[in-house]
């Protein structure tokens, strides 16, 4: 299953080459483009990955054939009381070849290797999810402090109308001096709110600078008519069912446990038998003339021929102990995985339900929150009518502004929180793809 995202990200990866060439993105999609090229913690999780693809390659490598070359030349003098009787030049080369014939040892080392890279390859995957959610979370985290200013501002534009009308009240004899120190009051508020959102939108803006490596851009948001739905199947038990299957993080954590396992037989095999076959052949040529400088040789100039087979069988019998410590050991480590692979799944579980319940929360969040922005709207209408006719004073005018610029910020966050939720439980049961990205991208403004 997640060969298919892999091979998703590569062409998502592709066609970010197209898009690179602008200097500003605007949509989800292409502040994900832009992070899959520039984000250096996917770009260590893609060096990991490739790292890790070597562990099968590796174990493979201890059941085929070692073939190995070697070869000198020397020099030699030989010598009797300092004068010299012979100087020849020798030369040897040999080519050995071993073939394992019986090493259950790698074979679960082997083993160990495709585990491994299986494991890193649902690493990987898990990786790459989690970079989507986190770059949604820092896109959505700029347009939630967009909002919080823009709210801040206008409450602040109201509130000084409403103080410039209170100054004018004042001046000529309608309104005492309390209303005006009151809306007075107001203001500065609003001015202290303005500047905090202002940092709020500064912070936000270089949490994503940080991922997609430039400033920030425009960022396009989420169109009014955005469908916010329940999840489907609505049974939670389905959707665990579905993550107990296809989370890459459990699914990495059964590989990790599965490679432990086979690391500790191949510890376990260690005492066994280890029977390879092996192959020599060796030439050597020597100009030596004469034996002790007297003698000669009847071989000299010719090249010797020495071709060696046979079966090698070494059988370890003791060590000091290494090998059944190595053996406790491995053993050992296998049922720390095997805890932690039964801990990773009850923290899945849990992780689904809890997803699962917040987006649930999230769509009654937005509901509400779009009834009272409804609800604040006409609460602030008929305070104005009320305020112009003498029966609502200036504490409530401002109140009702407030409650209104507070309940357009909530609305606003509460639809970002649904989508991040939303992508959430995707991840935890290994749905998430660059396609509900994609999809999100085409309901933006």
């Amino acid at each position: 299953m997640f060969k298919n995202l892999l091979i998703y990200c590569k062409v998502l990866f592709a066609s970010s080459i197209v898009f690179s060439g602008s200097i500003f993105s605007e949509n989800l999609q292409d502040i994900y483009e832009l992070a899959l090229t520039n984000d250096p913690l996917i770009k260590s999780a893609e060096a990991s990955y490739r790292s890790g693809k070597e562990y099968k390659v590796q174990g493979r490598a201890g059941l085929l054939p070692n073939l190995s070359v070697s070869g000198s030349t020397n020099w030699n003098e030989y010598r009797v009381q300092d004068q010299l009787r012979d100087a020849y030049n020798s030369n040897n080369y040999s080519a050995s070849l071993s073939q394992p014939l019986f090493r259950l040892d790698r074979w679960f080392k082997f083993k160990q290797g495709k585990a491994l890279t299986k494991s890193a390859t649902a690493e990987f995957a898990y990786q790459q999810q989690e970079t989507m959610v986190r770059v949604a979370t820092a896109y959505f985290n700029v347009l939630n402090a967009i909002d919080s200013l823009n709210a801040a501002k206008a409450e602040e534009k109201a509130i000084a109308r409403q103080k410039d009308l209170a100054k004018k009240r004042f001046e000529v004899g309608l309104a005492a001096i309390t209303e005006l120190h009151e809306t007075q009051a107001a203001y500065d508020l609003t001015v202290v709110s303005t500047i905090a959102r202002e940092a709020q939108l500064d912070a936000a803006k270089e949490g994503l600078a940080a991922i997609i490596g430039t400033d920030t851009p425009l960022l396009s948001p989420l169109a009014d008519d955005f469908e916010i739905l329940l999840p489907n199947p609505s049974d939670r038990k389905a959707w665990v069912d579905l993550g107990l299957k296809n989370n890459y993080k459990l699914i990495a954590s059964r590989l990790q446990k599965d490679a432990a396992k086979s690391n500790a037989r191949a510890s376990s095999s260690a005492h066994l038998p280890q029977i390879d076959i092996i192959g020599r052949n060796t030439k050597s040529t020597s100009k030596q003339g004469k034996f002790g400088g007297f003698i000669q040789n009847p071989l000299f100039g010719i090249e010797q021929d020495t071709r060696q087979y046979g079966i090698q069988v070494n059988i370890p019998l003791s060590a000091g102990g290494s090998i059944s410590s190595g053996r406790r050991q491995a053993w050992a480590n296998y049922d720390q995985s095997k805890e932690q692979s039964i801990y990773q799944e009850r923290m899945t579980i849990k992780d689904i339900r809890s997803n699962h319940f917040g987006v649930q929360t999230q769509v009654a969040n937005v509901t509400a929150r779009k009834q009272v922005l409804k609800s604040a709207k006409s609460a602030l209408e008929a305070t104005e009518v009320g305020y112009e006719v003498g029966t609502r004073n200036t504490v409530d005018l401002l109140d009702a502004q407030k409650r209104l610029f507070s309940a357009q910020a909530d609305y606003a966050n509460s639809r970002y929180e649904y989508v991040i939720a939303m992508l959430r439980l995707k991840a935890s049961v290994g749905s998430l793809n660059p396609g509900d990205l994609i999809s999100i991208s085409d309901r933006m403004e």
